[in-house]
C-alpha cells in the first residue's frame, strides 16, 4: 500500500495535538509545506514542543537551529559542541534532549534561550552512537546504535534533571551487529508501559520492557521496516520513516505496542533521505539528511510536510 504526494495544497493547521499542552487557535494563513535549513548543515533529527516551532540538530557541528513553522523562517539559536546533533526530543518544559551520536553523550538545552542546562556522557570509548531519544513521564530514554543498550535519564519532583543516568541492557530479541547501525527510532507504546526500539541493519521493530530492557519482536504482519530511522507514536498510530526507502510507514498498533499493522506507506518525491519525523496540526515534518549526496559547506538541505495519515 502506498500513496505518493506531489505539491502540497495549502491546508490549515488545526490545534495542536501534543497533549500535555493547551489546544491553540487555527492560524490565518497557510504554512509553507517546504522549508530551507543551512547550507552544509547536516541535518538529522526533528523536534516540535506546543508552539508551531521545529528544531533540527546538525551532524556537522552540533548546532541546534529552530523555525517558525508559520513562515519558514529560521536561525541558530544555541551553538553546537562540535560534535553531532542527532535525534532530539521537546518536552513540556521548553528543554530540548539532543543525542550526541560519535560523542557518546547527551545534552538538555533550554529550547527558547539556547542554553545548556545539563551534560550526560554516557560511553567513552569510539564504539558507540548516542542516535535518538524519546521522553516519558518518568525519563528521557537514549538509544546507541553500537551497543546493545539504552541510557535512561530518569527525572525527579517537577521534572528536575538529575546528575547521572543508568544503563538499561537489552535484551531477548535485540542482538547486536557490529559495525552497522543497529537501534535507531525510539519511541512509547500507545498505552505508555514499554518503548518501541526499529533495528535498522535487521529491519525490524522491537518491544521493550522499560525496567529489564527484555525486547521481544513487534508482529508487523509480515511487514518489514527497511532502513528504519525517527519513529513517532500519535494515539495508536505508528509512523516509522525509512530513510533510504524515502518512505514514511503507517501502522495501526495495539495499546501495548505487540502488534501492527500497515496502513500505508508514504512516499513523497520530495523526500531525499528523511530521517526523522515530528507533527503539528495535522501535518508530519521531516527533514531531508541527504545521506546519499556528498556533503560539503554549500550543499543545501530543506524540511517538508505532508498530510498526518
Amino acid at each position: 500500500m502506498s500513496r505518493t504526494f506531489g505539491a502540497l495544497a495549502a491546508v490549515i493547521l488545526g490545534v495542536s495535538l501534543v497533549t500535555t499542552a493547551p489546544a491553540v487557535a487555527a492560524p490565518s494563513h497557510p504554512y509553507p509545506t517546504e522549508f530551507p535549513l543551512p547550507d552544509g548543515f547536516l541535518p538529522e533529527g526533528i523536534a516540535i514542543g506546543h508552539a508551531p516551532t521545529a528544531y533540527f540538530g546538525s551532524r556537522a557541528d552540533g548546532d541546534l537551529f529552530r523555525v517558525d513553522l508559520r513562515t519558514g523562517k529560521g536561525e541558530v539559536f544555541s551553538q553546537g559542541p562540535g560534535t553531532p546533533s542527532v535525534g532530539l526530543k521537546a518536552d513540556k518544559r521548553n528543554r530540548l534532549f539532543v543525542a550526541g551520536g560519535v560523542g557518546g553523550d547527551a545534552r538538555v538545552v533550554d529550547a527558547k534561550t539556547g542554553e545548556l542546562l545539563k551534560t550526560y556522557k554516557f560511553a567513552a570509548d569510539a564504539d558507540t552512537f548516542v542516535n535518538d531519544v524519546v521522553i516519558t513521564d518518568e525519563a528521557a530514554y537514549f538509544t546507541d546504535s553500537r551497543k546493545a543498550v539504552l541510557y535512561r535519564v530518569a527525572f525527579g519532583k517537577h521534572g528536575k534533571l538529575p546528575d547521572t543516568h543508568t544503563a538499561l541492557p537489552l535484551s531477548g530479541s535485540f542482538v547486536v551487529t557490529p559495525g552497522v547501525i543497529n537501534a535507531n527510532g525510539i519511541a512509547e507504546t500507545p498505552d505508555g508501559r514499554a518503548l518501541l526500539v526499529v533495528q535498522s541493519n535487521t529491519a525490524q521493530l522491537h518491544l521493550v520492557d522499560k525496567k529489564t530492557g527484555g525486547a521481544e519482536l513487534v508482529d508487523l504482519g509480515g511487514e518489514a521496516v527497511t532502513n528504519g530511522d525517527g519513529l513517532l507514536v500519535k494515539g495508536r498510530t505508528l509512523y516509522v520513516v525509512q530513510n533510504r526507502s524515502n518512505a514514511v510507514a503507517v501502522f495501526t498498533l495495539a495499546k501495548d505496542g505487540s502488534r501492527g499493522e500497515l496502513r500505508e506507506r508514504i512516499t513523497d518525491p520530495r523526500f531525499d533521505v528523511p530521517t526523522t519525523v515530528a507533527a503539528y496540526g495535522n501535518r508530519l515534518y521531516l527533514p531531508n539528511a541527504r545521506f546519499t549526496t556528498p556533503p560539503t559547506p554549500t550543499t543545501p538541505y530543506n524540511a517538508v510536510a505532508i498530510p498526518k495519515a
